[in-house]
């Protein structure tokens, strides 16, 4: 297989500018000429080998950004904008949509929200034509849209809150539990223990957090340290928020919770003990939870948030779907990007995992770029504490490319190097270009069809 050409000029102009150095500086550091440099830095010549070791040892970058990070995301989210009706039925070349994520990514971010609003207007406006009437009907983008993308645009990696909770951690590491109910004495917080459903209330004037006695231990746990964010890190969640800019009180609001969480979570598995120890354990879910005293689904997703500059993890994506196959959260550090509107691929084993209760499910799956992975999936769900209480039902999959094998217990044992076992899968049937997929649920938007009357297969049409 050749090896990909390294186009990265955006990032290289962002790694310049943050150093405040000119182009000639630059240059004369990276030990190349100035018209090589800004070839470079315009997309018009790949990012050389010499660079990218000038980058390493001169300047000790993490040069895994060059080639990572927003670009796939940006390609994957317009791949499925462009897809939409609106745009008609000509499909932009997927070099184009590299070059412009590579060498435009303020532009294909424009047309992200574009389309995005575009969508929320139209569904709208199908469901509720009195809105047209009203003084609220203003377009605005959802506040859970818009913290996803945060999060996803951050890499699903939030540096200062990371070494934030990975230093509270590190006062006393053996024992989480004991650890945030003594900060939260130390500010004068008491903890109730309470038999009902509501797993966390904080009573801001008598200062009492009220925590339910029928949750799980490591979700109580999480509460406590989600209390102990909000409180003592206050300043620097509302720092965070401010950097973000988000267009509603809604979504700053949302997003400081998911900052508590995002706390919680790095505390319960400090980023520097929890990667050695999903090192040692070969990525092994079960183990990791007992060491940390966390979920399955807590450790899947601290798994994919593993994205420290200088330090990285595995490259994993996570997903959680509900029954009805709608994503409630997602995030990938890999080249698989999830849809960002429906469902994920029937295709793909975390619907299977609803059938088999408590078990793993390994599956080996390439996607239509050719690019071969390995995903695991479990169904989590959530008991409601009581008899009759509602059972929230979901499954998770964690997964990372094949090349990753070797550091993972649940590749054991699996004939990654047969092409065969390899289950094709895509991303979302409007923009998949497998034309003879059995689950095929809508065709191709950038397609064109043949309607024979007197012909049904496995479709009820043919794929041009």
């Amino acid at each position: 297989m050749a090896t990909q050409k390294l186009y990265a000029g955006a990032k290289l102009r962002e790694m310049r500018t943050r150093m405040g150095l000119t182009q000639k500086d630059f240059a004369e550091k990276l030990g190349v000429s100035l018209p090589y440099l800004n070839q470079m830095e315009n997309n018009n010549r790949p990012v050389s080998t010499t660079v990218v070791l000038a980058l390493a040892q001169e300047f000790g970058i993490d040069v895994t950004e060059l080639s990572t990070g927003d670009s796939e995301r940006l390609v994957s989210d317009m791949r499925e904008a462009l897809a939409d009706p609106v745009f008609a039925d000509d499909m932009p070349p997927l070099a184009d949509l590299r070059l412009t994520a590579s060498n435009a990514p303020a532009l294909a971010r424009a047309l992200i929200t574009l389309h995005r609003n575009y969508r929320q207007t139209h569904e709208r406006l199908a469901s509720l034509d009195e809105a047209l009437g009203r003084e609220d009907a203003r377009v605005q983008a959802s506040p859970w849209d818009e913290v996803r993308d945060f999060f996803h645009y951050c890499d699903n990696y939030i540096d200062a809150v990371d070494r934030a909770a990975e230093h509270f951690a590190q006062s006393n590491e053996s024992n989480m539990r004991a650890t945030a109910l003594q900060a939260l004495h130390d500010m004068g917080v008491s903890v109730q223990w309470n038999d009902v459903p509501t797993m966390r209330r904080f009573e801001v004037e008598s200062r009492v957090l009220h925590l339910s006695s029928r949750a799980a231990p490591e979700t109580q746990v999480f509460q406590l340290l989600l209390q102990v964010a909000l409180l003592r890190q206050d300043k620097l969640l509302e720092a965070t928020l401010d950097f973000a800019r988000f267009q509603s009180a809604d979504a700053r609001a949302i997003a400081k919770i998911g900052l508590a969480n995002y706390f919680a979570g790095a505390a319960l598995m400090p980023y520097t003990a929890f990667q050695q120890a999903a090192q040692d354990s070969r990525h092994d879910l079960e183990l990791l939870g007992g060491r940390f005293g966390a979920s399955i689904e807590q450790v899947a997703h601290r798994l994919s948030t593993l994205q420290r500059p200088g330090a990285k993890g595995i490259p994993f994506f996570f997903v959680r779907v509900d029954q009805a196959g709608t994503i409630t959260k997602r995030h990938s550090a890999t080249r698989l990007q999830f849809a960002r509107f429906g469902g994920a691929c029937p295709l793909w084993n975390v619907h299977r995992a609803f059938e088999t209760p408590g078990r793993f499910l390994r599956q080996l799956a390439e996607t239509p770029d050719g690019v071969r992975y390995i995903s695991l999936a479990r169904d989590v769900s959530k008991s409601g504490g009581s008899y009759g209480a509602p059972v929230r039902r979901y499954a998770i999959a964690l997964g990372c490319e094949v090349k990753h094998a070797g550091s993972l217990v649940y590749a054991d044992n699996l004939d990654i190097s047969n092409a065969s076992a390899f289950e094709p899968i895509g991303i979302s049937c409007r923009i998949c270009e497998r034309k003879l997929c059995h689950q095929r649920s809508v065709p191709p938007l950038e397609r064109q069809l043949n309607i024979n009357t007197n012909r049904r297969d496995i479709l009820p049409y043919e794929v041009r």
